[in-house]
Order: C-alpha cells, then structure tokens, then sequence
C-alpha cells in the first residue's frame, strides 16, 4: 500500500474539501470564498481531525498568491479608473485611511504596538474583489454610474494594497532597530521606492515588447503544452525576478506580469489556460488562511471580534457613504458604494499574512481578520437586500432618474421581430455577427462583457449587457418575436442552461449552439437545442466544401460533417450561404 505524503495529503485533502463546502456555500447563496476559507479551518489545527502541514500548504499559497495577483494584473482596466477618477482615487484614498485608523484604535485598546495596529488597520480597509464584482454583477449594477464608481473604487484599493506590500518589509525592518534614524528610514522607503520604480519602469519598456514576443513564439509550436507552460514561466518567473533582483514582492511581479501580457493578441488565450491552474491554487491560498484561524477568538475575545465585524461594516461604509455625498452623487450611489465595500477579502489575507512573516502580526490579529472576513462576506448579500429593499421605499421618479442604469435599459426598437438573438461576442461570436449583417439579417447581441457591450453600441450594434439566463435580459432582446437564438459561448454547460431556459419561453425557437466538446454537445442536445456544432464538424465541412469534394470520395462520417450546415440552412430556412 502507498503511503500518502504530506505534500499529496495537502493538495488532494485542500481540494476535494474546498470543493464540497464551496459548492454547498454556493448553494446557500453564500460566496464560494467562505466554503474555502472553513475548509481550512476544519483542516487545520484548531479543529480535530486530520491536520494538514501548514508550512507544505503556505508554500502552495504561495503560488496561489501569484497567479492570483497575475490574474488581477491581467483583467487590470486603466480606461474603468480614468472615467471615475475624480471620485475613485480621493474616495479610496480617504476610506482607507479612515478604516487603518480605526483598526490602530482598536489594536491600542488591546495592547498591540502601532506597527501591529497600522497592518490591522490596513486589512480591514481593503474589499475582496471577487466578492464585490459578484454582488454588482447579481444585481446587474457594473453597468451604471455606481458600479464604475465601486469598480474604479476597488482598482485604487487595490493599487495601494500593492504598494503597501512593498513598502511594509522595509518600514518594518528599519523601524525594529531602535538605532535607525528617521532619516535612515526614508532611505530605506526610497530605495525600495526607487527599486519598485526601475523594475515597473523595466516592465513598461521591455516587458511589454518581449512577453508578446516570447507568447507569439510559443504559440508557432503549435503546442498548447508548450503555449501553456510558457505563460507560467512568464508570471512565475518575473514574481520570481521581482523578488531577487529589484526587492519587490512576488505579488507586484506577478500583477506587471499580467499587465505585460495584456500587451499580446493572445491574452485571451493565455488567460483561459492558466485559469484551471489559477483557480486551482488560489483555492489552496484560501485554504492555508482557514488553516491559520483559530474559531476560540470569537470566545476569547468576543469584544475585539465585535469590533472589528463593526469597523469593517459600519465604520468604512460611513465613511465612504459620506465622501460619495460629499462629491454631490445622489443617496443610491452612496449607499450602493457603501455596500459594496462592507466586507474584505484577498488582500487582507495577503498582508495579513505577510505580516506573520515578518513577525508583527500575533496569531490573535490575524484570526479576527478572519472572523471578519467569513462574517462580513456572510452578511454582505443582506447588506445589498436591505439597500435595495430601503431605495424601493423612499427613492422617487426624480432620485431614480438621477442616477440611472442607462445603458442595461437600452431600448430595443418595438418592431423587432424575426431577428437573431447572438450570445456571446468572442471570436467566433464576431464572426457570426458579421456575416448576419452582410446578409441583412437582424440581431441582437447579449454578452456579459461590459466593455464588449459599449464597443459595439458605439459601432451602432444593438447590444444588452447582462447574463442570457435571465428571463429579463431575454426579454429585452425580444425573445417572443426571435427566430433563432445562437450561442457562442466557451461554457458549454452553462450555453446547455440558456438553452433549456429559452426553449421554455419559446418552444418554437430555433436554437444553435457551438462547443468543442463532445460530453458538451450531448448535454447542450438534452437541454433543448436543436442544432449543436461542434468545432471540429465546422472546419471539417468548410473545408471539404473548398476543396469541391463529392460524396462518393468521402467517408459517411465525413459526408455527416459536411452536411451540418446544410441542414441548419434547411432547419433555419436559411439560404446554405447565409450559413456560416
């Protein structure tokens, strides 16, 4: 019999109960963050039961942490900062030194030093971006005035939490020798200043040039092994070079890393390659926070715990409720920012954690972050309910026209009728778009993407923000008088959802969807679809048609490929060269 290594123990075990308690949060209605984050409690030594090696799995968070910060670095928008900046940058500005301050007040009132207080103080002023983006996009908000304003909120959030990891190692190690001067100090802040500087200043130069370079060189192998393993090497190591060569961190590498790579036509490729892996160890840095929290804190110190609940819940909200009135937006704006930001979440952890490391942190601080951060993270779905349900009450016709969701309520023209419902604009969605408009064939497009969705309104394309699913955005795009519904999208079980909705709505719709899968296409199939193409039967048939070929030459199996679009022609009552 195999004996199972602490390494082997760590990830499988990590996982597989991550897994379990996060699709049960799910279902719950509860961020999947949380699921993880108790999956760590339970394995780690607080509890009974298997206890897992803490140091094995803070080395896999490690890795977490990069991938995380390079995912983060990746999907970073400068355009979504610029057109909130006036209140984003001072409003993020003011709620976090609102929120350090009050952290250090309490950390006083429990006996820690200042430095302890200033690292406390700065994990309860920082909001998950995982949780926040889920609460706006549930809600359908990312699109209006309010959401650019939480999102933009959260970019300067975030750009500060990555320079206070930075900064931190230095301000500790020249404050714990009571030798150093105060000059001695700001050496030492602006050399690692000055460092973080050259080495952004490096990846802006060169960095931008050669990781396209070095992608668009792995992608002429042919190998998607390869193309994969080389997006890997790129974030993992630059975190590493960060690290060694320029005194940064590793999640400052791994954020210009992803900003870098950003740069090349294949992003979108990357991204999806690395997104498993991402996913899979940003779980295990989860994981290793739960390990860390010890569920007694809540006991032994039900004071601090309650305070700490209170600073993150009502002590940032206030404040932020009071810039965002005081820079003239409307109530619904500053409730809808205070909501929003009623939590905390990855970046909490990671400077709590850091601040482990670096030996100011005592086990006490960090297992109220956590407390803080499961409860809050709990509540903040309540939280968005109570705003919603108090605007409904007393928001009039005027409050509600102050602050509008434009662009979600697009109208589409009344007259719609036997038109094409597109879901999805990525590669293949654009393709199919245009050749429905070289054959003056109306349609309207559905993508969850809000950038996509602006682009193609200014380029005069009927276009609804939202996700297909729902029975609202279906009925914007006027389902009831649609003739085909086409889905283009890469969750092939997700377009096999959209599809049994829709056939519910419409059972007379023809419904066509693409994947590359064949366990997908059987789901899509048995969820309403009545065509499903797959990638391969596409090229197949397009490229027997080029060459001419004749039935008798081919295989039966081949001649089924060919004849797919055919019979979608056929089905659709589409002339075959409108299909494509």
């Amino acid at each position: 019999m195999h004996s199972t290594g602490p390494l082997i123990a760590a990830i499988i075990g990590g996982i597989v109960l991550a897994a379990i308690l996060g699709l049960l949060a799910n279902k719950l209605k509860i961020s999947p963050l949380v699921g993880y984050l108790i999956a760590g409690i339970l394995f780690g030594p607080a509890t009974p039961g298997y206890v897992a090696d803490t140091t094995i799995v803070g080395q896999l968070a490690e890795i977490g942490v990069i991938l995380l910060m390079f995912a983060v670095g990746l999907h970073f928008s400068l355009k979504d900062l610029l057109s909130v900046k006036a209140i984003a940058i001072p409003g993020a500005i003011v709620q976090i030194a609102v929120a350090t301050l009050l952290g250090m007040g309490l950390a006083v009132c429990i006996g820690w030093s200042l430095l302890t207080g200033l690292v406390f103080g700065l994990c309860l002023s920082t909001a998950s971006t995982v949780v926040l983006l889920r609460a706006l996009e549930e809600r359908h908000l990312i699109e209006s005035s309010r959401g650019r304003i939480a999102i933009g909120w959260l970019i300067v959030e975030d750009l500060a939490m990555v320079l206070t990891l930075v900064l931190l190692p230095a301000i500790i190690k020249t404050s714990s020798d009571t030798n150093i001067q105060l000059v001695d100090i700001a050496f030492e802040i602006a050399k690692t200043i000055g460092l973080v500087i050259v080495f952004i200043s490096f990846m802006i130069i060169f960095g931008r040039r050669f990781v396209p370079w070095l992608l668009a060189k792995s992608a002429a192998t042919g190998s998607d092994e390869l193309f994969t393993l080389t997006v890997l090497g790129i974030a993992l190591g630059i975190a590493l070079a960060a690290v060694q060569l320029f005194g940064a961190s590793f999640a400052l590498g791994a954020f210009f890393a992803g900003m870098a790579l950003t740069e090349s036509e294949l992003s979108h490729r990357a991204a999806t390659n690395v997104l498993p892996l991402k996913d899979a160890f940003a779980v295990l840095f989860f994981v290793s926070v739960g390990m860390l929290f010890d569920p007694t804190i809540i006991i032994t110190h039900p004071f601090a715990t309650l305070a700490t609940i209170m600073i993150i819940i009502f002590g940032k909200s206030i404040a932020a409720y009071t810039i965002v009135r005081l820079f003239g937006h409307s109530k619904r704006t500053a409730l809808t920012i205070s909501a929003s930001l009623a939590q905390i979440g990855e970046f909490s952890f990671i400077l709590a954690a850091l601040g482990i490391t670096l030996g100011v942190f005592p086990p006490e601080a960090h297992s109220l972050i956590l407390a803080g951060a499961i409860i809050s993270i709990v509540i903040n779905p309540f939280i968005f309910n109570f705003v919603e349900a108090y605007l409904a009450k007393t928001e009039t016709i005027v409050d509600k026209m102050i602050d509008p969701v434009a662009t979600i309520t697009q109208p589409v023209p009344d007259n719609m009728a036997d038109h094409a419902i597109l879901i999805g604009h990525g590669r293949l969605g654009s393709i199919i778009a245009g050749q429905l408009h070289e054959r003056n064939i109306p349609f309207i497009v559905i993508d969850s993407s809000l950038s996509l969705v602006e682009k193609l309104r200014n380029e005069g394309i009927i276009a609804i923000f939202g996700n297909a699913s729902n029975e609202d955005i279906l009925q914007l795009a006027h389902v009831n008088t649609a003739k085909w519904l086409i889905v283009s999208m890469p969750n092939g079980y997700e377009a096999g959802q959209i599809s049994s909705k829709v056939r519910e709505l419409r059972p007379d719709i023809d419904i066509y969807v693409s994947t590359f899968y064949d366990d997908e296409a059987e789901y899509i199939a048995e969820h309403g679809a009545t065509e499903v193409i797959t990638g391969r039967n596409e090229i197949a048939a397009h490229i027997l048609a080029l060459l001419h070929q004749q039935p008798t030459t081919i295989s039966p199996t081949e001649i089924d490929k060919e004849s797919e679009l055919i019979e979608i022609a056929e089905a659709s009552n589409l002339p075959q060269d409108k299909v494509v």
